[in-house]
């Protein structure tokens, strides 16, 4: 008999887990609220880069793949996974997707079937949160009649090395039987798995994960601030440090932060220790602090380069190369290079941006969706690098802009400024 797995969001990461859980042999069954997004799926027309339109359209050839907005097409499921989003609202986790969610999916729990929750959270989410609202969605007891546990999210979009599957996988349970149930469903879908004693440990395991990489990402912001006003290039300082073979770990400075998990997980866990403990997590707190100014300090540095040939913000003609938050990728959530153009477009620039990566549709208010064509380029007063994505002509960029503004290392010559 075939498994059937239920994934109730069929976004970034809950659309990669269906695909696999094809390919494992199991039917199923992607569930998500938006209409639109669930027709195009149905159609094999994929929003998700790491899934191709061929992977979906192989994964509806073969009859066990379906999604839709319906919750009763989850009964009788064998598995299903959680992996809706977990924003911000004011500076306060909002769970009101996985409640949502929790509360759709328990009428379809039955005896002996697994829940494994997978959006980032703070500990305790699942142990204290959605298993009350399963067990009174269903009139049944978790471990006793229905398992439960939780397995933190790591898909990184774009990352053509490490997908879903040779990714390792942290896995929990509420007790040893829901730990068993969820690690041998990991074990169906990735290469290798990573047992946890409890959920509160797999739960803030993926809240350590990127509160590292926000805290450390903050440090060399902060440092390329004030190395460049010491007049010391902090990039080949980067470079050398990154030969020592222990002790180290490469971090770049940037824009900013953004995706799905930076800079919303540490946040998590710092209002997680205020809180319970009535505690600051004071490293939390500073690299917000820092990384939330960094497009604010960018926008500065474009304006003492303007300076300089003497021209003003104000109807400047400024040409932002990247949208997305990261390289190679068009995602553009969180992504702080929306913030530097608010910051541009109030003080009266004219704002184009070139992303080849970024649908059309996705781009903000108040820009000229463009591409970074020699003319473009030649135009700008300012251009300014901020995704240094693999398809732009960087010898193209250097040769014909009248200044760049440089974020991220990529350009060189005496038209050339770099944070």
């Amino acid at each position: 008999m075939v498994d059937k797995l239920v994934i109730v969001g069929q976004g970034y990461v809950g659309l990669p887990l269906a695909m696999r859980g094809v390919a494992a042999g199991f039917d199923v069954v992607g569930i998500d609220v938006d209409e639109l997004r669930v027709k195009r799926l149905n159609a094999a027309d994929s929003f998700v880069e790491d899934i191709p339109d061929a992977e979906l359209n192989a994964a509806l050839d073969t009859g066990r793949y379906v999604a839709t907005t319906d919750y009763a097409g989850a009964r009788g499921f064998d598995v299903c996974v959680i992996t809706v989003p977990t924003p911000l609202r004011e500076g306060v986790p909002d769970l009101s997707y996985i409640a949502e969610a929790g509360r759709a999916i328990a009428p379809c729990i039955e005896p002996g079937a697994t829940v494994i929750l997978e959006s980032t959270t703070y500990p305790g989410t699942t142990e204290e949160m959605l298993r009350p609202l399963l067990e009174a969605g269903s009139g049944l007891r978790a471990p006793e009649e229905f398992l439960l546990g939780y397995s933190p999210e790591r898909i990184d979009p774009g990352n053509a090395r490490w997908r879903l599957e040779n990714t390792p996988k942290v896995v929990s349970g509420i007790d040893a039987r829901s730990l068993a149930k969820v690690r041998d469903f990991y074990d169906r879908i990735v290469d290798t798995t990573v047992p946890v004693s409890t959920t509160d440990v797999a739960e803030l395991c993926k809240l350590l994960e990127n509160t590292f990489r926000h805290v450390n990402i903050a440090l060399v912001n902060e440092l390329s601030i004030f190395a460049q006003q010491l007049g010391i290039d902090v990039w080949e300082a980067i470079d050398a440090a990154s030969t020592k073979p222990f002790g180290y770990l490469r971090f770049l400075p940037g824009p900013g932060v953004g995706g799905h998990c930076l800079p919303i997980d540490p946040s998590y866990l710092s209002w997680q220790v205020k809180r319970t403990l009535g505690h600051s997590f004071r490293f939390v707190e500073l690299a917000n602090d820092i990384n939330d100014h960094m497009p604010e300090h960018v926008v500065s540095r474009v304006g003492m380069m303007l300076n300089k040939a003497s021209k003003p913000f104000n109807g400047s003609r400024l040409l932002l190369l990247g949208l997305a938050y990261k390289k190679n990728s068009g995602d553009i959530r969180e992504s702080p290079v929306i913030e530097v153009v608010k910051r541009l477009n109030r003080l009266g620039a004219e704002v184009r941006v070139a992303d080849p990566c970024v649908e059309p549709g996705d781009f903000p208010d108040g820009v000229i969706p463009v591409s970074a064509t020699e003319h473009e380029l030649a135009e700008a007063d300012a251009v300014i690098l901020l995704t240094d994505h693999d398809m732009f002509d960087f010898g193209l960029i250097q040769r014909v802009s009248r200044r760049v503004f440089d974020t991220r290392n990529r350009c060189r010559g005496d038209n050339v400024e770099r944070l």
